[in-house]
């Protein structure tokens, strides 16, 4: 019996994931010691975080490398036990692993393999058939529309070990995709990939949510991919969630400056240029970083002056965005421990 989406797709509360991690003392004698005597410390990988997502939203989920991140989707999708809290996607609790969730959702991992390496992909999409139980003419559909989506019908009868890496990330894509998941869990899908393959699997994601209305939730270090899919970002460090909400609002926040770039006729800028402020110029190519107050005073004194052939302002990189993010959780972390041991409240 399928379920609804009146209420969000995947509910998250307070749910957490806790380690015991034994601690190992240097030298000889100490390690003969440890194997009578342990000790242990729990190592809090995800702390208690509590959100919601619709369905048909394609939400970024970033960290720094040990955040939670990948623990966090792992949960979601019912390959580990959290330690406490509660959770549900589809209406489903994902590590009871139902079958009909197991059939609604897909977990891909930019780091794993689910292709077998010598056989043609289209083997292994055989392969997916049986194990879902797919009926063959809505297989065959599915599967047309999505080599012609992600650009590879030539390609599927081709063993995977002869294809380059983006087209392998296309046929993982494609195998995840097969049985048609309404949630889509994707970690580091366009990892070690060139700028071109990650465009293109950009576009097909973007597409297939526009068409399916899948729900999407994707962890990347790449934050082209975050700007290119997603509106809301959820954001990790330390296990803790330190932001949710629109891309938007976390530049707002953390982008007090903007970027300016100026293309001057000739080759190079005049000598007033410098009077404005700090710049980086490349022949009559100017750039430079202006409080957000300033960029009317300075464009229209530039304006004014003429000889100008291009301008643009635009927002810092999204990665200079995210690293303040982190920097600042990272301050008030070290402030509460400092707090800590001193004792006070």
């Amino acid at each position: 019996m399928s379920k609804s989406f009146e209420n969000p797709i995947i509910q998250v509360n307070n749910l957490c994931r806790t380690y015991k991690v034994q601690e190992k003392t240097p030298g000889f004698w100490a390690g003969i010691r440890s194997l009578w005597y342990r000790k242990y410390r729990t190592v809090e990988a995800v702390k208690p975080v509590n959100f919601s997502i619709q369905a048909g939203e394609m939400v970024g989920f970033l960290g720094p490398n040990g955040a939670g991140k990948t623990t966090t989707l792992k949960m979601l999708s019912g390959l580990i036990y959290p330690s406490s809290g509660e959770a549900t996607v589809m209406g489903y609790v994902p590590w009871r692993r139902d079958d009909a969730f197991r059939r609604s959702f897909s977990l891909v991992m930019g780091q794993k393999n689910q292709l077998w390496w010598d056989l043609p992909a289209a083997d292994s999409f055989e392969l997916h058939r049986e194990v879902y139980s797919l009926d063959r003419a809505r297989f065959k559909k599915t599967l047309g529309e999505l080599t012609e989506l992600f650009g590879v019908e030539k390609l599927a009868k081709q063993p995977v070990r002869e294809l380059s890496l983006g087209e392998r990330m296309k046929m993982e894509l494609i195998a995840a995709l097969l049985h048609e998941p309404k949630v889509l869990l994707l970690d580091e899908p366009t990892i070690g990939l060139d700028v071109v393959a990650q465009i293109a699997i950009q576009k097909c994601l973007r597409e297939y949510n526009q068409s399916r209305g899948a729900t999407i939730m994707l962890t990347s270090h790449y934050m082209k991919d975050v700007e290119a899919l997603c509106e809301r970002v959820l954001v990790i460090a330390r296990g803790a969630l330190i932001h949710d909400g629109s891309l938007s609002s976390l530049v707002e926040r953390f982008g007090q400056q903007k970027l300016l770039r100026l293309h001057f006729e000739g080759t190079a800028p005049p000598h007033w240029v410098t009077q404005l402020g700090q710049a980086d110029i490349q022949g009559p190519v100017v750039q430079m970083r202006l409080d957000r107050t300033e960029v009317a005073s300075v464009v229209g004194r530039v304006l004014s002056q003429g000889g100008l052939i291009d301008l643009g302002v635009q927002d810092p990189p999204l990665e200079e965005v995210i690293a303040k993010l982190y920097a600042e959780d990272s301050a008030d972390a070290k402030l509460s421990e400092a707090k800590a041991k001193a004792g006070a409240p």
